[in-house]
């Protein structure tokens, strides 16, 4: 029976997936939380789930390198310096970064791309999201990870297209640009919307999270497939052979 260890064991979705473990023949190796000692999680692991924060994610990748155990990093909110701790950290053990542990949402990322891959320039791109009033980054991870999807099937950089707020601009909408928009409120556990409008036409590719469960299914469902992969930096694509 694999061990998971989850790093945010307190935060929602460390409490979801504890909740789904016995769904999937998994043990609860441990949890912990701010204060909490990574290595000693690391140590009684097979696999870490990670859910925390940014400022975390140095010593949680250090404690699973001196453990050696592969460990799924769910947190939002990265920049380029954390990505590059994880790019490191690939060289001694099997790492899977994702912004959103749905494997719905990894399907609708590959379609996006797809989308905007077969469109011209000239079908304008817009993400709307909106997620629980506590969500504390925006755009979220997810609607990043959709950016990036969309950015590369046209061949270009996100940070030099994307548009986060119009407030105060005026004029035509630059073509080729991305556009997003950020919604809270109530207890959405997140919902996602990429549109794609042509002259004369609109495509809507939507995924709407009804339980905090899917992401706990789905972050499970990584992390197990994570087991016996040698050292590398994987994706939520590979999981579902994409």
């Amino acid at each position: 029976m694999t061990a998971i260890g989850i790093l945010g064991s307190a935060g929602r979705m460390g409490r979801a997936i504890e909740a789904a473990l016995g769904d999937f023949g998994a043990a609860l190796a441990g949890g912990i939380d701010a204060g909490g000692d990574p290595a000693a999680l690391a140590d009684r692991a097979d696999v870490l789930v990670d859910f925390t924060v940014p400022a975390a994610l140095a010593a949680n990748l250090a404690a699973a390198r001196a453990a050696g155990k592969p460990i799924l990093i769910g947190t939002t909110g990265l920049g380029a310096a954390h990505h590059a701790l994880i790019d490191a950290a690939g060289a001694d053990i099997a790492v899977l970064q994702t912004g959103n542990t749905s494997l719905g949402i990894t399907l609708l990322t590959q379609l996006v791309r797809e989308a905007a891959h077969r469109l011209g320039n000239d079908w304008d791109i817009e993400i709307v999201e909106m997620h629980h009033r506590a969500k504390v980054d925006a755009p979220s991870g997810t609607a990043l990870m959709l950016g990036e999807a969309a950015a590369a099937g046209r061949g270009v950089a996100l940070g030099d297209v994307s548009v986060m707020d119009r407030a105060g601009l005026s004029g035509d909408r630059p073509e080729g640009t991305i556009g997003f928009a950020s919604l809270r409120g109530g207890s959405v556990a997140g919902d996602h919307h990429v549109i794609l409008a042509g002259n004369g036409e609109r495509l809507e590719l939507t995924h709407r999270a009804e339980e905090r469960a899917i992401f706990a299914r789905g972050a499970l469902t990584a992390a197990l497939w994570l087991m016996g992969k040698p050292a590398g930096r994987y994706a939520m694509a590979e999981v579902l052979g994409l």
